[in-house]
Parts: structure tokens; C-alpha cells; sequence
């Protein structure tokens, strides 16, 4: 995708479209007709199954107020448990905190370009998948990638921080 393309669309979805280019990232952002804030609204519009979406959770780490992201599987919900075993006590993150920390507004929050470093775990369940799809910097904007790519692009570990 040109600038000349990207013009109309929203801050977070090029910046996004940058960083994956200038990452080397082969496959470039969609930005669909709809809104896509919910793992299962996304799953729906691009035709996947809901496990396929690697979904952004933010908690805030209690002892020095780092982002934590966690990159799971759509159809999975984050354990917190084994999340704070990798990262120190957690609490909830606000839109706002989210916001500050990534760039991006929930429903939007992609795995990478953040506006600070965050300490990102990435949940071994996506990889029972081929090619997954992630959010792009805006609730419209998804890309796809291989787990395998995700933790390229990321350079996070990999882990289990999902419920049993």
C-alpha cells in the first residue's frame, strides 16, 4: 500500500502498515467495512474461525505500571495466574492506560508499534493454526501472519496464559 492509498484512513492503521513494511512483513493490512472490536466480530467478517484471532489483552504490571500485552487466541481466555507468573503481580488496564502505552484504542490494539515497550507473552494456542489474523492499529484495520511471524515480528516469548 502506497501513502498515496493510506491518506484516508486512520493513524493507527498506518502506522501499522509502516511498521509491517518496514519490518519486512510480506502480506499488508486490511481495512474492513465494518468494525471489528470483538475477537468474534472479526472471525466473522474475515471468514475464520474465531481461534484464528490473535487477540491484544493489556493488563497494567502493579509494580512498576508496565503494559503488559498478551497475544492470545481468539477462542481462549486469558489465565492472569500464569500471566503474573511470567511478568509480576497484574491489575486491569483502562482504556485510557491502554491507549497511552500502545497508541492504539481497544479494539485496535496490534502486537507491535507500540508507543512504549511493552512486555508481551504470546499464547502458545495460536499456534495450532497456519495463518492467524491481527489487529492493525484501528477496530476496522486486521492482518494476517503465521504464529511463527508473530514471534519474529514481536520477538516475545511463547507461553501458556490460557485458561485450561
Amino acid at each position: 500500500m502506497n501513502e498515496a492509498t493510506l491518506e484516508p484512513r486512520p493513524e493507527g492503521f498506518r502506522h501499522v502498515t509502516r511498521v509491517l513494511s518496514e519490518l519486512g512483513h510480506p502480506r499488508a493490512p486490511r481495512f474492513l467495512d465494518i468494525a471489528a472490536r470483538t475477537a468474534q466480530e472479526a472471525a466473522d467478517a474475515l471468514g475464520v474461525s474465531l481461534g484464528q484471532i490473535a487477540k491484544s489483552v493489556i493488563f497494567r504490571r502493579r509494580d512498576d505500571d508496565a503494559a503488559v500485552l498478551v497475544v492470545t487466541s481468539g477462542d481462549r481466555r486469558v489465565d492472569e495466574a500464569k500471566v503474573a507468573a511470567h511478568t509480576g503481580a497484574l491489575k486491569r488496564a483502562d482504556a485510557d492506560f491502554v491507549k497511552a502505552h500502545t497508541g492504539y484504542s481497544i479494539g485496535g490494539v496490534a502486537p507491535l508499534g507500540h508507543a512504549r515497550p511493552c512486555v508481551t507473552l504470546i499464547d502458545r494456542e495460536l499456534f495450532r493454526f497456519d495463518e492467524i489474523w491481527a489487529a492493525a492499529g484501528h477496530p476496522n484495520g486486521v492482518f494476517p501472519l503465521s504464529p511463527q511471524q508473530l514471534e519474529q515480528l514481536t520477538g516475545a516469548p511463547v507461553a501458556d496464559v490460557v485458561q485450561s
